[in-house]
């Protein structure tokens, strides 16, 4: 089947990889032409685990294809993805749609014979109609669908969630795209991935209500933990006691410094909005939401308490900086607050992260990158661990101990044991333990 994916951001890029990788016909549009020009060029604009080898991979095999001209990219195809981008609007925190609505006007404008539309960005409800309006207003006389089909990625794990999903959720009215639909998810049948139907307005609430309850879970633990501080309880005991629950789950109850991220932050704030619209309060939501966001500043004054609640002019190592391992995002991530704090309190940082450190540059100040792991602890006061990279995992303690001016370890991840830190001499200093 012949698909064209608009937008080549992490969304679309990914998908229209995989899509090819299934033995799909795709070409990814964007009107970046630098990023054109890069996939051209057989360069990646992000970093994900898998996607360099996959999209060289179709590229050879003729199945994925890359240009800036959207007509050209539209013409033929069968179904379109618009994988285009949807971050808070500055000032009241709705979703931009600004990005999808002037998508779906040109693809409107580009498309022939019967095609199914699909908004891939995520999106509040009610979008899909808006689109439907659009392509309507500007081709009269075309012949389409809109579907919607919200993606459910991680970053850092995103090729396999994409080919394994739990589910794929597709939102529509109009039988013959549904049809569309599910031929192109019909290579995810050998691994019986359940792909269920619903109302397009379902779809779209789908991915919202999902996020916010992961990041309710996220929240509720990390609340949880600052009660075990009180109480001298372990989360990470906590956490294994009631996850065993099948009812409850064991993901995402690790404590830490909040989420962030590309999705949680804005979606849970969508959601927020669109609840306000039809005047149905979300209220655990609104609470999630202004929980995490003290969460991140409250992780940088236990730092200072930590180094004895005085950090002017002292050094303090940072070890991850992107919003989890194994991506480059930096947005919403924790440690831009938390080294934000350690500032205003007086503090010198230097930091490092596997994969993060241009992104942070262009978002952190007066911030000393340095160029490995060990060399971001010479010299400092204090050595805080913001995101969980495998690197981090297994550090020669010996080692940092001799590069660091004062043995303190603020583990904002709880990856290592308290016994195995205290007993190389460190102050350890964790998150509910």
């Amino acid at each position: 089947m012949r698909i064209a994916v608009i937008g080549t951001g992490y969304v679309g890029l990914v998908s229209g990889a995989c899509f090819a990788d299934f033995g799909h016909d795709v070409i990814c549009v964007d009107k970046d032409a630098s990023k054109i020009d890069a996939l051209h060029a057989g360069r990646i604009p992000i970093f994900e685990p898998g996607l360099q080898a996959l999209v060289e991979t179709n590229v050879r095999g003729g199945r994925i294809a890359f240009t800036t001209d959207l007509t050209e990219g539209v013409k033929g195809a069968e179904a379109v993805f618009i994988a285009v981008g949807t971050p808070s609007r500055r000032g009241d925190g709705h979703a931009d749609l600004g990005y999808v609505f002037a998508a779906a006007a040109e693809v409107a404008t580009a498309v022939s014979g019967f095609t199914v539309v699909i908004t891939k960005s995520t999106v509040p409800v009610g979008t899909g109609d808006e689109v439907e309006r659009i392509l309507r207003e500007n081709n009269p006389d075309a012949e389409f669908a809109v579907v919607s089909n919200p993606e459910f990625l991680r970053e850092g794990a995103a090729i396999d969630d994409f080919k394994r999903p739990d589910r794929v959720v597709i939102g529509g009215h109009d039988e013959r795209a549904m049809a569309v639909m599910r031929e192109i998810y019909r290579p995810l049948s050998l691994n019986r991935s359940p792909v269920i139907e619903m109302s397009r307005r379902g779809a779209e609430l789908t991915k919202y209500a999902g996020n916010a309850f992961l990041a309710t879970k996220i929240t509720f633990i990390n609340e949880i933990a600052d009660l075990c501080e009180k109480v001298g309880a372990d989360v990470q005991e906590v956490a294994r006691g009631i996850g065993l629950d099948n009812r409850i789950g064991a993901k995402f109850l690790n404590a830490g410094p909040g989420y962030g991220g590309s999705c949680f932050p804005k979606d849970t704030l969508a959601l927020l909005k669109t609840s306000q619209d039809y005047e149905a309060p979300q209220r655990i939501v609104e609470a999630v939401v202004a929980v995490n966001e003290n969460r991140k500043r409250a992780m940088g004054r236990k730092v200072i308490a930590a180094m004895g609640d005085e950090v002017r002019g002292k050094t303090v190592a940072v070890l991850g900086l992107t919003f989890k391992p194994n991506t480059d995002d930096m947005r919403d991530s924790p440690a831009i607050a938390v080294i934000q704090l350690l500032q205003d309190a007086g503090a010198r940082v230097q930091a490092y992260d596997p994969e993060g450190m241009e992104q942070a540059a262009k978002l952190l100040q007066n911030v000393d990158f340095k160029d490995d792991t060990y060399a971001t602890m010479e010299g400092a006061d204090a050595l805080v661990i913001v995101t969980e990279w495998d690197a981090f995992r297994a550090l020669d303690l010996k080692r940092v101990k001799s590069l660091l001016s004062e043995p303190i370890l603020i583990d904002l991840r709880n990856i290592y044991p308290r016994d195995i830190v205290e007993n190389a001499g460190f102050t350890y200093i964790a998150v509910g333990r």
